[in-house]
């Protein structure tokens, strides 16, 4: 009886592991190919619980969702030898398993040659063009031209491209150094044309200024001559009728003003005869 059980749970366990050897899954996100002894026999594309010969027949999954191919960026020379850092990134789908199958077989080795497609199409593209052209209106076809290229390789390995972009297009980083050594260089030169320019302005402006403060002055001492010399005029006429109408008290008064401008001094002293003429008021103004 121990024995009966013994086979009966062997058999069981046989049963359940060609059993699980012959269920196979496929789900919403996958594909599959059915191979048997290395050559695909059926291609399954609908979900659910599928059913293959155990031990001879091996299923391979394939994603059905858009993938993304991100390479590295690569140097491209352009048509007027402009070098630039190309980065770009592409999305693609499998879409003829069997084909994908007999030609790279695996997604990794998928990878690699589109990787190799997207950059060969990239370089072979932009190398017809300038970078005026790539930064013109031009960019929208140019970027359609590569798109149209990668995917006309791309469906020799059973892959639909749907979009190849460039993210960013860069000049080499020594070509970016050069480029700013020569835009600081000229900055420079341009700073000391200006700083030129403002000094030989500023001469210019001072020596206007210069000019023009002589002139005024100039004009300014002319103007105060001939206001002076018209005030004296008037002096000189108002004197001379105040000492026409009285001739002796102009007289007298002179006297005085000569009495008082040679007397102020003490230390002045004057040898005059008594009976000189500068004191002919003096003498009369004490006799009187």
């Amino acid at each position: 009886m121990s024995k009966l059980k013994f086979y009966l749970s062997a058999l069981g366990i046989a049963v359940l592991f060609v059993a699980l050897n012959s269920l196979y899954i496929v789900n919403q996100a996958e594909q599959a190919i059915v191979l048997q002894f290395g050559e695909p026999v059926r291609l399954v594309k609908e979900p659910g619980l599928k059913v293959k010969i155990p031990f001879i027949q091996k299923v391979v999954f394939y994603d059905t969702r858009l993938l993304n191919l991100d390479p590295p960026a690569q140097e491209v020379v352009l048509n007027d030898k402009k070098r630039l850092d190309v980065d770009s990134f592409t999305r693609y789908r499998i879409v003829d398993p069997l084909k994908f199958y007999q030609t790279v077989r695996y997604e990794s080795q998928a990878e690699s040659k589109l990787k190799e497609i997207v950059n060969s199409s990239v370089r072979k593209i932009l190398g017809r063009i300038t970078l005026q052209e790539l930064l013109s209106k031009q960019r929208t076809q140019i970027m359609s031209d590569i798109s149209e290229a990668v995917k006309k390789d791309a469906a020799q390995i059973g892959v639909s491209v749907a979009d190849v972009r460039i993210r960013r297009a860069d000049l080499p980083i020594e070509v970016l150094q050069a480029i700013n050594a020569r835009m600081k260089t000229e900055r420079e030169r341009d700073a000391k044309e200006f700083r030129a320019q403002g000094q030989q302005q500023a001469q210019q402006i001072r020596a206007k200024a210069d000019k023009e403060r002589t002139i005024i002055l100039a004009e300014a001492e002319k103007q105060s001559q001939i206001i002076r010399g018209n005030g004296d005029k008037q002096a000189i006429a108002i004197w001379n009728n105040a000492a026409g109408q009285d001739p002796q008290f102009y007289a007298f008064y002179r006297s005085l003003e000569a009495y008082r401008n040679s007397l102020a001094n003490g230390d002045t002293a004057l040898i005059l005869a008594p009976d000189s003429e500068f004191f002919k008021f003096f003498g009369q103004s004490m006799g009187r």
